[in-house]
């Protein structure tokens, strides 16, 4: 096996995370699931698994993340999420692969899913993301929600060949839910940022949003789907502008 860490921290995703567990056996002797307080049995269906569960509290994403990276055993990391699992050409690559220069950071592509329908338009079409690389050289940011890998501007980005499975949202309730919660602690990510919401932003970045990602980036050719997914992250935007306008309406009322 090679010498690298698999990470993924998680809350609650007992309907997940057995699948990703699952396409990830036989990759590494060092899986570490942090959980968060899962209280619908997740901790059972990781501990069916060779896999190194360890519990503590939410920090928010970035630093949660970062306390997890901690407690990898290798120094290389492949960070992912309950929900994202490795397709077999993404396996093959990972066993394959051998340390390299530490400088080096690897992007991954994937493949996104609300339900069973694969997304090829819209927001969640083409995407990738940096999640291979050396926690000595590459750390998250602290950011509560959306947090990001602070990549060094020396960094060497590479690809590795196959995809990380996303199922974004299990259903239009989970959907919803996510979406509620992560526009709340958006909001107030740019509130602590001192960011103002302007008329602007409350009024007709919602409408953009729906018109970029279903029109421009053509999400009306995933269907029904792809009109959800547009008018979802259009609903996301109008709800963290709002937030950011009631905490921003909060402080000229003290």
């Amino acid at each position: 096996m090679s010498q690298f860490s698999i990470v993924i921290i998680c809350r609650n995703e007992a309907g997940a995370i057995a699948k990703t567990l699952s396409s990830l056996q036989g990759l590494t002797d060092d899986i570490i699931v942090y959980d968060n307080g899962s209280t619908d049995g997740t901790q059972d269906l990781v501990r069916q698994f060779k896999v190194h569960l360890h519990e503590g509290s939410w920090e928010g994403f970035g630093k949660t993340k970062t306390k997890a990276n901690q407690l990898a055993k290798y120094d290389w990391i492949l960070s992912l999420d309950a929900d994202e699992a490795a397709d077999e050409e993404l396996r093959q690559s990972l066993l394959q692969w051998n340390p390299g220069n530490d400088v080096i950071v690897y992007d991954i592509l994937f493949k996104n899913f609300l339900g069973e329908k694969y997304l090829k338009y819209g927001e969640w079409g083409g995407d990738h993301h940096i999640r291979f690389f050396n926690k000595k050289f590459v750390q998250w940011d602290e950011a509560p929600v959306h947090e990001q890998l602070i990549i060094p501007a020396n960094a060497v980005i590479k690809k590795l060949k196959g995809y990380v499975l996303h199922q974004t949202m299990k259903d239009i309730h989970d959907y919803a839910a996510k979406m509620v919660k992560y526009a709340m602690l958006n909001g107030e990510k740019y509130y602590k940022q001192g960011k103002k919401a302007s008329w602007f932003k409350l009024r007709l970045s919602p409408g953009f949003t729906f018109f970029n990602y279903y029109i421009l980036k053509l999400g009306f050719l995933d269907g029904h789907a792809g009109y959800i997914c547009a008018r979802m992250t259009a609903y996301y935007t109008f709800l963290k502008y709002a937030r950011l306008k009631e905490l921003n309406k909060g402080d000229e009322n003290r």
